[in-house]
């Protein structure tokens, strides 16, 4: 059966087999595709949506039990979301706890797609659900999925479906629900002495810088641009002003605050700046403090190979074409930090 692209049609009704993923199609309502595909609202902001998918993995007396190879995560090294959930499970030490997908960089009308390593390297197929494209994952769990196809996504391959696809819950399970089956059992990036600060950081960090950065870039008009990039850089100074005195953002203790934000700030300068148009300054000359955390992080052991910048720079720059219609990616790569 022809597969049919999202650019004409919506209502995509996926049948899944162990070898094969058969879609088909009903006609979509012009509104319907314009609830899909827009970015921002009327007057030009951005509005990032609200994940659906917001089940819980526990350790024990749930539908989501935490166990082994039971779980498999959908993730784009592009995503700065995706990126966080890929660095918890390295920390923890999950990789043979819970198996990975990574799609290809460029996101198309289709959204991300999976591709070989040999055709995108560091990307991967879909030996779960032989899917083509991360919708057809979506559609498997709700066939009435009305929203864009985002990652990560937390699949259980008992239950077939999507436990959750909402960045920040994801690495919270990942942290606590697994830990008997972590490298690092007790290790805590969200230690409960801690969680009031972490929760006070997070509150303000997430709207002013790790989502700031994408109001800035998505907006399409001049006033909503004006205020996300002010935003970004008052929550940058504040961050410097922070880290002046700390090691971490919560002072000796590196915390999900830190990853959460290092994921932001190690795309700004080779993407945020020129992409998103954040460009007042740089992490590399104008903020010391920030720099000096960021090289500290990325040199942990299994961070930097989580990161990939070929597929960052190449995603945003390529993808993006209401931004940067020739695709042109620009050569610097940021701060050395190895």
């Amino acid at each position: 059966m022809r597969y049919v692209s999202l650019t004409k049609f919506i209502g995509i009704r996926s049948v899944f087999t162990p070898s094969t993923i058969i879609t088909m199609a009903s006609a979509a309502k012009p509104d319907n595709m314009e609830k899909i595909y827009k970015w921002s609202n009327k007057d030009g902001e951005y509005k990032r949506q609200t994940s659906t998918f917001r089940d819980c993995v526990v350790k024990k007396d749930g539908k989501f039990i935490a166990e082994k190879d039971r779980y498999h995560l959908y993730v784009s090294y592009a995503c700065p979301w995706a990126h966080r959930a890929l660095i918890v499970r390295a920390l923890k030490g999950l990789e043979e706890t819970i198996s990975v997908s990574v799609v290809d960089w460029f996101l198309g009308p289709e959204g991300w797609k999976f591709t070989s390593d040999s055709e995108c390297p560091g990307s991967t197929v879909d030996t779960v659900n032989n899917a083509k494209f991360i919708k057809d994952i979506y559609f498997k769990a709700d066939p009435d999925y009305p929203l864009r196809f985002t990652v990560p996504v937390l699949w259980d391959k008992k239950e077939e479906t999507i436990v959750n696809n909402e960045s920040s819950e994801i690495i919270r399970m990942l942290n606590d629900a697994f830990d008997e089956f972590s490298s690092a059992p007790g290790v805590s990036y969200y230690p409960e002495n801690l969680r009031e600060e972490i929760d006070s950081l997070n509150e303000w960090i997430y709207p002013w810088v790790n989502n700031g950065v994408y109001r800035a870039g998505f907006a399409t008009a001049q006033e909503p641009y004006e205020t996300a990039v002010k935003e970004v850089f008052e929550g940058l100074d504040r961050v410097e002003s922070i880290l002046k005195d700390k090691k971490y953002l919560t002072g000796d203790t590196f915390t999900e605050a830190d990853i959460r934000l290092f994921t932001t700030v190690y795309r700004f300068d080779p993407v945020y700046h020129t992409h998103f148009k954040c460009a007042d300054k740089t992490i590399t000359n104008d903020y010391p403090n920030i720099l000096r955390w960021l090289r500290e992080i990325y040199q942990m052991p299994g961070i930097a190979a989580t990161c990939n910048m070929s597929h960052i720079k190449n995603h945003y720059f390529k993808s993006h074409k209401q931004i940067n219609p020739y695709g042109i990616v620009p050569r610097w790569n940021g701060p050395q930090l190895d």
